[in-house]
């Protein structure tokens, strides 16, 4: 794996600043990472590519760390693993753009449900409006699930990512983007109050408590497919709620 070449290269040359980091103590939070991030991927991407992806996030962490800034290397390190997975995922076109339709199609759908009925709109409810039977909803739920509905991850982690790599690094940002970034994020939890407590708890445990789907799943008693479907579903909502903003959702 090139990731370990490149850990074996590091580790005969390491700097006063990085020898305190034992780099290969933080594989197994790269492979969790990975596995978290799954959700988030079709079926055609191997976990053993996000966890190269994320070795090489990991590699640069040890780099750049600085522990002046104020942020422990295990969170700095994350934040870096995160995104160097992500940005390997976003260099193919890995979402069919009927994937994107349908997705805005369901937070549509939902939006209009929603505001005529004045209440959440079932699951049922979303597939007849949408002339489709359950199960066909449900599967159009599960692609769903491997496109990028809403940016809560990126938005979460702005404000770590600021503390780890300092403005000078990051460059400076428009008081104007703050602003906006914080905003939405005000909005996006408020939203997530407003879903139904199950469509909660999945988001909770998926983004607070970093479980996998497969933890998930046997925490509510349903099968990891069931756990994509509720949080697309939870996504759905979540997009029809905060129709309007800049650049979508």
């Amino acid at each position: 794996m090139a990731a370990l070449e490149g850990l074996a290269m590091y580790q005969q040359d390491p700097t006063p600043a990085e020898s305190q980091i034992r780099v290969e103590d933080y594989a197994p939070l790269v492979k969790r990472i990975a596995y978290h991030l799954m959700l988030r991927m079709p079926a055609s991407v191997l976990v053993d590519d996000l966890i190269q992806a994320g070795m090489i996030g990991l590699l640069e962490a040890a780099q750049k760390f600085d522990a002046s800034k104020g942020a422990s290397f295990e969170t700095y390190a994350g934040i870096r693993i995160r995104g160097a997975i992500m940005d390997e995922t976003r260099k193919g076109d890995w979402v069919p753009r009927s994937v994107h339709r349908n997705a805005r199609k369901i937070a549509e759908v939902t939006r209009q449900l929603e505001a005529s009925l004045g209440r959440d709109a079932a699951e049922k409810e979303i597939a007849d409006a949408m002339a489709l039977s359950l199960d066909d909803y449900r599967a159009m739920l599960t692609d769903t699930a491997h496109s990028r509905l809403f940016s809560y991850e990126e938005s979460a982690g702005d404000d770590e990512a600021g503390i780890a790599e300092g403005a000078g690094s990051m460059g400076l940002e428009a008081p104007s983007d703050a602003f906006e970034r914080q905003a939405l994020k005000q909005s996006l939890a408020q939203a997530i109050t407003q879903l139904p407590e199950r469509e909660q708890l999945v988001l909770s445990l998926y983004y607070d408590e970093e479980l996998n789907l497969k933890e998930i799943g046997q925490v509510l008693g349903v099968s990891e497919s069931r756990v994509s479907q509720i949080h697309s579903q939870a996504a759905g909502r979540l997009r029809a709620k905060l129709t309007g903003w800049k650049g979508g959702l």
